[in-house]
């Protein structure tokens, strides 16, 4: 295992094994039927500097969004706001059509205005979360999207006017699941109110852990837990802490183990690690290999939960 690890990192994956790398992971099934293996791709950082305007290097995204479903990985993340829409435009030039690929999930969200670099304004009025839909099927080149996420709840409007607009549209066949972003408990059991809810994506790693309420209530009720900024380590990766010292007897990255540890954390844990460089992406997609024991996931639960948020 170790010498493997090793070699996807640092040398590639073999045409012999390079589907067999995501897969590794295990797997997820969104809502019934949408199964996927649970080490994921987020496809915000194929942009341009604060996720505006088009990325530097178009054709490099192109090659990380096929090297990515080359080894294994039939998950993708985006949203209409990365860009803006920039990313599933990428995703449709790489990809399309998606069914040439055999099981390949595109999820998108809506519910956030972009007026500039790093700027984020939620906006749930349901007539424009209806239009953003409809736009992001234009762009990716569907009928349905698999999993459409509401970016972010909208104080302005009542969060059941929010997702029941998400229910028509659903009822439409223009969406078949539906998924939440950056939401707490209570949240999340008002909109089961309304409708079936497959996914929740918050801020989740190693050392920020906030989310752990809502983890513990998806891991319960089976639904996906979608960390995103998944790397985070901060000082827990020092040359001497315990990150280092268990990534080195696995032959790995202290990124790697840092998805490791979300992989082993929950069964409903499905990391979308992101990048626009082909090398990095083959470093995260091998952390699917990694087999942490007990005892490791322990330590590193422990020395995460001591690190200042």
């Amino acid at each position: 295992m170790r010498g493997r690890i090793w070699r996807v990192r640092s040398k590639g994956v073999t045409a012999e094994n390079s589907k067999t790398v995501a897969g590794a992971s295990g797997t997820f099934t969104f809502g019934g039927d949408l199964t996927v293996n649970r080490l994921g791709f987020g496809a915000m950082r194929l942009t341009a500097k604060g996720v505006w305007g088009p990325p530097a290097d178009r054709d490099e995204c192109v090659r990380v969004l096929r090297r990515a479903v080359e080894l294994g990985v039939n998950f993708i993340d985006t949203a209409d706001s990365y860009g803006p829409y920039v990313s599933e435009e990428i995703i449709r030039e790489a990809l399309h059509p998606y069914s040439s690929h055999g099981g390949l999930v595109i999820a998108t969200k809506a519910g956030l205005l972009r007026t500039g670099p790093d700027v984020w304004i939620p906006l749930g009025n349901p007539s424009y979360l209806r239009q953003e839909c409809e736009m992001s099927l234009r762009r990716l080149g569907v009928d349905t999207i698999d999993l459409f996420q509401l970016h972010r709840i909208d104080s302005n409007f009542p969060l059941e006017d929010q997702v029941g607009e998400l229910l028509t549209l659903k009822n439409e066949g223009k969406i078949r699941h539906i998924g939440l972003s950056e939401i707490d408990v209570d949240q999340l059991n008002a909109a089961l109110r309304v409708t079936e809810i497959v996914s929740v994506q918050n801020m989740y790693n190693l050392t920020a852990r906030g989310a752990e309420p809502l983890l513990d209530a998806a891991t319960k009720q089976g639904i996906g837990f979608i960390p995103w900024f998944p790397l985070a380590a901060g000082p827990l990766a020092a040359a001497d802490g315990p990150l280092q010292r268990i990534a080195a007897d696995h032959d790995a990255s202290p990124s790697q183990l840092a998805l490791a540890w979300l992989l082993k954390r929950s069964p409903v844990m499905v990391p979308i690690p992101g990048t626009s460089k082909v090398a990095h992406l083959e470093e995260n997609v091998a952390a699917a290999q990694i087999e942490l024991s007990d005892d490791e996931f322990e330590t590193l639960s422990a020395a995460g939960a001591q690190q200042p948020v």
